[in-house]
This record gives structure tokens, C-alpha cells and sequence, in this order.
């Protein structure tokens, strides 16, 4: 290997490193959130209940976005705007919480995953009970095909 040339290994450690680390912060960066949340907002337009469903922080450390999942459904809209209009006032009640060298900016998204999934599973859960209802509807899905041929015989 060449004098002075970096060793792959090395860059492959730094990029898990890395990776290690912002996923600490957002681990930590998550439960601090939602401890803030839960405790509560002086705004009457969060309504319902929050719950941060996952944080994303920017390569640089500078921004995260929290997903929030609001329920009912009914009040999400308007309980994010608040949620968002809160952002500085959460930014320092997280970072009193938490020991970062730098606390990013925080953005609040509106998280719709756990609708589709709901609806994915419904959807799911449709198809088994029709498949159930249709084969305790029709028993002869199971039956010999000789049977079948043996039918058609008498008719012709």
C-alpha cells in the first residue's frame, strides 16, 4: 500500500461511527422530545394524542425533524401547527434535558405511516376473512378431481 494513502477500512469505520452516533442522537433526541410533549403544551390547538414516532437529524447535526403521529386523526392538522408554532419554546426545553454540544433545530412533520399501515393491515385482514369465508362456503375445493369428471360424464 502506498505511503500516505488512506486505508478503506478506516473510511468504513468513520462512516459507522457516524452513523452510530446520529442514530444515538436521535434516539436520545426522541425520548427527550416526547417527554416534553407529554407533559404538555399551553396551546389549545394540540389536541389528542402526540406521540414522536421517529427523529431524522441532518449529516450535520444542524437540524432534526420529529414525526409525530397524532391521534384522533381529526385534530392532526391543527395539533401539528401548534406542535410547530411551539418549536423554539421545545427546542429549549429539550436541550435542558439533554447535554449536546450543539441542539439542532427542530421541525415537526405530520407522520402518516401508521395510517397506511393500518390500512395495509385491514386491507390484510379483509382478504383472510373473505379467503376463510369463501372456503367454509364452498367445501369442494378440496375434493378429487374424478369426482368432478365423474358429473360431467352423467350430463352428456
Amino acid at each position: 500500500m502506498l505511503q500516505g494513502a488512506p486505508c478503506p477500512a478506516w473510511n468504513l469505520n468513520i462512516i459507522r461511527m457516524t452513523s452510530q452516533h446520529s442514530s444515538q442522537i436521535e434516539s436520545v433526541l426522541l425520548r427527550a422530545v416526547q417527554d416534553v410533549l407529554v407533559r404538555g403544551l399551553n396551546d389549545p390547538r394540540v389536541r389528542g394524542l402526540v406521540s414522536v414516532t421517529r427523529v431524522e437529524v441532518s449529516p450535520d447535526y444542524a437540524d432534526a425533524t420529529v414525526w409525530c403521529s397524532i391521534l384522533p386523526e381529526k385534530h392532526a392538522d391543527l395539533s401539528i401547527k401548534g406542535i410547530e408554532h411551539a418549536a423554539s419554546w421545545i427546542r429549549r426545553e429539550v436541550s435542558s434535558k439533554v447535554n449536546l454540544r450543539r441542539m439542532p433545530r427542530l421541525r415537526f412533520r405530520l407522520d402518516t405511516t401508521l395510517k397506511k399501515q393500518a390500512e395495509v393491515l385491514g386491507a390484510i385482514n379483509e382478504g383472510l376473512r373473505r379467503d376463510e369465508a369463501q372456503r367454509a362456503g364452498h367445501p369442494a375445493n378440496g375434493t378429487d378431481p374424478g369426482e368432478h369428471q365423474d358429473s360431467q360424464e352423467q350430463t352428456t
